[in-house]
């Protein structure tokens, strides 16, 4: 059976917001491409922030790159779903195209911290599925900041500092995984968004899809 005739069989459903957030090391980041890779149907939420951009990204691919007076302006005029300083810098949201992706059945990824899953499930509870990822341990946790060797010194110490408050809202979330090994992380988040994209209440297309198959009875 060919794509297209799988998506004309498809039952309609509303998208999901799929949050991934963890410690800065602990593997969101490269959990989210992998499934961006692997999922055609997740798109990626473009975050817009004031920090520089770091070599390899891209301007509108990882974020959108604005200065603070732009930041503020779209705080005052609620264009955000979500925002949070981090580090001295801002980060938020836009709300119209995840709203947009939403409505025509796409699931769109987030990576944000325990503040920016706190706003969105204050303001989008029944399209929120949130991801909690912890490393096995302290010591993997440090060694894979400085393996990724973006990062002076003084900025993983205060990322580890940071890490404990961080994993203190785990419990705030709707699943934890353990990044033990990253093919298991992935494998258990594909199982996640792969159960809650058959949760009745997102299959939009159910009444009909019933109805249709009542009428050949």
């Amino acid at each position: 059976m060919g794509h297209q005739r799988q998506q004309d069989l498809a039952v309609a459903r509303r998208g999901l917001m799929l949050v991934l957030s963890s410690p800065s090391g602990a593997g969101k980041t490269t959990l989210s491409r992998k499934l961006l890779a692997q999922d055609a149907d997740v798109a990626l939420s473009v975050s817009v922030t004031t920090r520089k951009m770091r070599p390899g990204e891209n301007e509108g691919r990882d974020y959108r790159f604005i200065d603070r007076k732009q930041f503020d302006a779209m705080v005052d005029s609620d264009e955000l779903l979500e925002w949070a300083e981090v580090f001295d810098n801002y980060y938020g949201t836009p709300k119209k195209p995840v709203m947009e992706a939403l409505a025509t059945g796409r699931d769109v990824l987030f990576d944000i911290d325990w503040q920016g899953t706190q706003q969105l499930r204050e303001k989008a509870r029944a399209d929120l599925v949130s991801v909690f990822v912890l490393p096995p341990s302290i010591p993997e946790l440090e060694r894979r900041l400085r393996t990724r060797a973006q990062d002076d010194y003084e900025t993983i110490h205060r990322r580890m500092a940071k890490a404990a408050d961080e994993m203190s809202h785990w419990a705030e979330y709707d699943y934890v995984v353990i990044n033990r090994d990253l093919e298991q992380a992935f494998a258990d988040v594909a199982a996640i968004l792969a159960a809650e994209r058959l949760k009745r209440e997102r299959q939009s297309g159910l009444s009909d899809f019933v109805r249709g198959l009542q009428a050949k009875l």
